[in-house]
């Protein structure tokens, strides 16, 4: 990690600039593809244990759902906070986590 990275839990902040910066070039090329938000990050589960190692919440207190769903919402809020862009977490229609770009959520 360099002296720029900075990590959130589990997020780098520079790698996900990085990631807007692609989803926004992909949503650019073919902006019809989108509704209202892009993939950032698909984390390929939904087991809470998982999630709270990959993004590591360890100070999550209770290992169940909804604690989880309202950290996730408050690592989202700050994560916002630092890439002035509205990212949020939600699960696919697979039911795995992944890491959304809001189009047209700044800040």
């Amino acid at each position: 990690m360099s002296n720029m990275d900075f990590k959130l839990y589990g997020l780098c902040i520079e790698r996900l600039k990085h990631q807007i910066r692609l989803a926004e070039e992909r949503v650019r090329r073919t902006p019809h593809s989108f509704d209202g938000r892009v993939v950032l990050e698909g984390y390929e589960t939904s087991d809470v244990e998982e999630i709270v190692d990959l993004l590591e919440l360890y100070d999550i207190g209770e290992k169940d759902r909804v604690s989880l769903i309202n950290k996730l919402q408050e690592l989202a809020e700050n994560a916002s906070l630092l890439v002035r862009r509205e990212i949020e977490f939600d699960f696919d229609t697979n039911g795995n986590l992944c890491l959304y770009l809001r189009l047209n959520g700044r800040v």
